[in-house]
């Protein structure tokens, strides 16, 4: 994704090369020098909205039953409210970081917000299933716009501290993710599912509220602004994405077979879809993402870490207490308690790794990181050694946490590092990558595991597998541009 940093500075773009994502000048009190006032507040803003996107994907799995009995609806469409989400985010993902680079970071956070504030209210009134599914596609599109103008925020106002605040971002997704269901069993127990939906409205308003106090306003009209918009290129890439998704999502069902039109179909299209998306990028006068952020320099091996260690390792903890059941027959309530471990070493890895990565730099923990998750999934696949199932599953969950949690705050901060200007499109990049390298790795697990006699045994199979495909990735680290000390 990169330009030659030997050659062009970090953060500019290469010669020639489109800067519509993201060339903006800093914000009112910001830029990378110059930090605003009024850190905390703006954190925090910008934290709770990630917060609040990340526990809204996670929060109605806990409610599924009582949204299927309250509307009158079936298990299968049921389960659309949480694939609906993912699906709204992955799309809309591809277009915000363009949208927030082109008509401002707060601007775009603000209508973001209020977008996802909007949704969630129709949600909770909604009278029928179809039309709450459409409604968490529409919530996910204002959650997507969250990431992308997030991090351009705290680049263009944290100056020289961006890198500690960027570095946070890994715990407040994790905690989001892990408190989510409980969440969501509080509000059935006590209230309504309807709650977990209506609960967003009034922090939405506050969010909204402080945000106009206290983050700085954007700079005047930028000149990408008035450039026509490129079409073409998103919707290849939406189309892309979305089909791709789609077919490998099918793969990942017990009825289809290889062979299956369901499954190829998707898939040709996407496949199709995103190579004519690439070859559209190479050639229009301005695209709206440009080459180089993609495999270029440096960014083809940000892109690749990713995928592989952040989105392939999301999707393979999550079918943890899945493989506890099917291999242990732990209970299904001990199961769903297994990865708050996991959880809680990712929240404190990364705020750890976003204190020291000044002196470490970007390889080290990167390198570490990717170690550790690497003996946590062989571990998983052993017996365990005079341990109890339960206890053994827990604390290899764990290892993984504390080898992702450390290595995360480098990998948010290597892309940026290389085009500090184009943080909204670099961030909403990483994000597409970890979502679909998450829905890769459970299609294919699920897929194997539903032609399975022995489900628990070949899932031992897949972590020894995957295990063995990051250790031969791990060298791809050695082409991240390194980095120390201060911005």
């Amino acid at each position: 994704m990169a330009a030659d940093c030997a050659r062009v500075p970090a953060g500019l773009p290469e010669p020639g090369a489109s800067i519509a994502l993201g060339a903006s000048v800093p914000a009112d009190g910001g830029g990378p020098g110059k930090p605003a006032p009024h850190r905390a507040f703006i954190f925090s803003v910008v934290g709770m909205a990630l917060l609040m996107s990340a526990l809204d994907g996670t929060i109605v799995a806990t409610a599924l039953r009582a949204i299927q009995h309250g509307l009158h609806a079936s298990i299968n469409w049921t389960g659309w409210a949480i694939t609906a989400y993912s699906a709204g985010m992955v799309l809309m993902l591809s277009f915000a970081g363009t949208l927030s680079s082109r008509f401002g970071r707060r601007r775009f956070f603000l209508v973001s917000v209020t977008v996802f504030a909007v949704a969630s209210l129709c949600c909770g009134l909604a009278t029928n299933i179809y039309m709450l599914v459409a409604l968490r596609a529409v919530q996910a599109a204002g959650g997507a716009g969250f990431v992308p103008s997030a991090t351009a925020i705290i680049v263009d106002t944290f100056g020289s501290a961006r890198d500690k605040a960027v570095g946070l971002f890994g715990g407040l997704f994790s905690i989001g993710w892990m408190i989510g269901p409980i969440f969501g069993a509080l509000f059935v127990t006590y209230w309504t599912w309807r709650g977990i939906f209506f609960v967003n409205v009034p922090i939405s308003a506050v969010l909204v509220l402080m945000g106009l106090r206290f983050v700085p306003r954007d700079a005047g009209r930028r000149p990408s602004a008035s450039r026509p918009v490129d079409f073409t290129g998103m919707a290849l890439l939406g189309l892309g994405v979305l089909t791709f998704m789609v077919g490998i999502s099918e793969f990942g069902d017990s009825s289809r077979r290889p062979w299956s039109p369901l499954f190829i179909v998707p898939l040709g299209v996407g496949i199709l879809a995103l190579a004519q998306f690439a070859r559209h990028i190479r050639r229009a006068a301005d695209p709206f993402i440009s080459p180089h952020l993609i495999a270029g320099k440096g960014f083809g091996a940000v892109n690749v870490l990713n995928v592989l260690y952040g989105g392939t390792i999301s999707g393979l903890v999550a079918l943890v207490p899945l493989y506890a059941i099917d291999r242990y027959h732990v209970s299904v309530l001990g199961s769903g308690t297994l990865l708050v471990g996991e959880g809680a070493a990712v929240v404190v890895m990364s705020t750890l790794g976003a204190a020291v990565l000044r002196r470490t730099g970007y390889r080290l923990p990167l390198y570490l990181g990717s170690s550790v998750i690497v003996l946590g999934l062989a571990a998983l696949a052993a017996r365990p050694p005079g341990l109890s199932a339960y206890a053994w599953l827990a604390v290899t969950s764990c290892v993984i946490g504390i080898g992702t949690g450390f290595a995360d705050p480098a990998g948010r901060n290597a892309g940026l590092q290389l085009a500090p200007t184009q943080s909204a499109s670099i961030a909403a990049l990483r994000s597409t990558g970890r979502q679909v390298g998450s829905i890769m790795a459970v299609s294919l697990t699920t897929a194997m595991l539903a032609h399975s006699t022995h489900p628990g045994k070949v899932q031992a199979l897949v972590y020894l597998g995957f295990a063995a495909l990051l250790l031969v990735a791990m060298p791809t680290i050695a082409r991240i541009p390194e980095h120390r000390g201060a911005w």
